[in-house]
């Protein structure tokens, strides 16, 4: 199996090999300095041990009138002028220079007052000595920084791949998916070390397990109130639909719709919220269907679908297409928007259609901070505005089923902007027409909320 590896740049991996390159530089020449120094010294001193004991030999000989040897001179050529001055001075000393292109070990001492006598030993092989064991140095230094920075880095490697994991089931649960677990192997045994990555794994799954369940019971507590306030909804509309006319009972017959259409919002937001919405695609011009949702929205405002469309809402298509989506979806995204912007913002309401991509602003004070940063939240509203904050949710969890992106903006010169971006096709595992029934495709009010 292939292992993909981290990219380096700028991560832990790449910030843990540098520190072991740099340390592993700083060790190998520290150790490299002690050890050329400690050869050096030894290898110079045993080369000035030998001249200064051939130069006794050579100051017995000449004190005794016999043949100098051993290379001996007296003020020799290529003699180094300091060393000269420290032998007529009366002193020995020994020091290495060049004689004929060839390294060499001199050692020099009083010869009759006025001139030195000097000795030179061939230091050539101690230099290439030096010279070798410094090479050997350099390159076991190059080989062992290698080997360290290839180990360190495989098993820095390791612990990376098992934070990006984390890090990529983190990821995954705040797109929504409750069920991603990190399930590292190493929290399963607890015979093996747990290391700060095992730790930080298992507090992430613990946090996940947390809260899928309170959002399980969320669902299921919002679902439940919705069904069991369905049965005497349907019998108090009935009741209310015997009254005398009058306007009590127009009072009345209205806040039993409003309660039944907040029922039935909450009973789809449930739906959304299980995450087992289907789609049943077709084919639809969104000019057309963009048409029939301002005629649905004038109808339910009481008002003339034509006088709707000139005086508050209108329509503009500067690019027609045709898109492959769920029309009751769509049309119930727009006709949420739509609403949305006639009862929050002012007139007028444009919606535009510019290819896949569908507008619609008011001229209103624009929306909230809060819901450009975070999204729509239910039942928040801002500076006591009519509504309970479902219609902007709904139309959200709605565009996501339908795989396009819904955002959120104020216009620079006032008003607030929902874009809706369509995809061509629909997402993957939809269900064509011809297929099953979605669950949730009864009972979803066409009105907005």
């Amino acid at each position: 199996m292939r292992l993909a590896l981290p990219r380096w740049s700028g991560t832990l991996a790449a910030k843990a090999a540098a520190f072991i390159t740099v340390m592993c530089c700083a060790l190998a020449a520290l150790l490299g300095v002690l050890v050329h120094v400690s050869v050096t010294h030894q290898t110079v001193g045993e080369a000035r041990d030998l001249a200064l004991s051939r130069l006794e030999d050579a100051t017995t000989a000449f004190e005794a009138g016999d043949t100098l040897g051993f290379d001996a001179r007296v003020d020799p050529p290529g003699l180094p002028a300091a060393l000269r001055e420290l032998a007529v001075a009366g002193e020995r000393g020994t020091m290495v220079a060049e004689r004929r292109g060839r390294p060499t070990m001199w050692a020099a001492g009083p010869a009759d007052g006025e001139r030195a006598l000097a000795v030179a030993v061939d230091y050539a092989q101690s230099a290439r000595t030096i010279e070798a064991l410094d090479n050997a140095i350099l390159g076991s230094s190059v080989l062992a920084i290698g080997a360290t920075l290839l180990v360190g880095a495989f098993a820095v490697a390791r612990v990376t791949r098992r934070l990006h994991a984390t890090a990529r089931v983190a990821r995954r649960i705040s797109a929504g998916d409750l069920d991603a677990r990190v399930d590292d192997p190493r929290t399963k045994d607890p015979t093996r070390p747990q290391d700060e990555v095992a730790a930080v794994a298992v507090a992430l799954d613990s946090m996940a397990s947390s809260l899928q369940g309170k959002l399980l019971s969320e669902q299921r507590f919002t679902a439940d109130v919705a069904h069991e306030l369905r049965t005497p909804l349907t019998g108090l509309h009935a009741a209310a639909e015997l009254l005398p006319p009058g306007r009590p009972t127009e009072l009345v017959r209205d806040r039993v719709a409003a309660l039944r259409t907040l029922t039935e919002d909450l009973l789809e937001i449930s739906r959304l919220d299980t995450g087992r919405e289907r789609l049943e695609p077709d084919t639809e011009e969104l000019g057309t269907v963009a048409r029939r949702v301002v005629r649905a929205a004038a109808a339910s405002w009481g008002a003339s679908p034509g006088a709707a469309a000139e005086t508050e809402v209108e329509i503009r298509v500067v690019r027609d297409a045709r898109v492959e989506t769920d029309r009751r979806r769509l049309e119930r995204v727009l006709g949420n928007l739509v609403a949305n912007a006639r009862l929050h913002g002012r007139a007028p309401v444009v919606l535009t259609v510019d290819g896949p991509v569908v507008t619609v602003r008011d001229h209103g004070d624009g929306f909230p901070e809060y819901l450009m940063a975070h999204g729509p939240q239910r039942f928040r509203t801002e500076g006591g505005a009519k509504g309970h904050g479902l219609g902007l949710t709904i139309a959200a969890g709605q565009a996501e089923v339908l795989g396009a992106r819904l955002t959120f903006a104020n216009a620079p010169d006032g008003g607030a902007v929902a874009t809706l971006t369509l995809p061509r096709t629909p997402p993957a595992g939809v269900v064509p027409r011809d297929g099953a029934t979605s669950p949730g495709g009864d009972g979803l009010p066409d009105g907005a909320a």
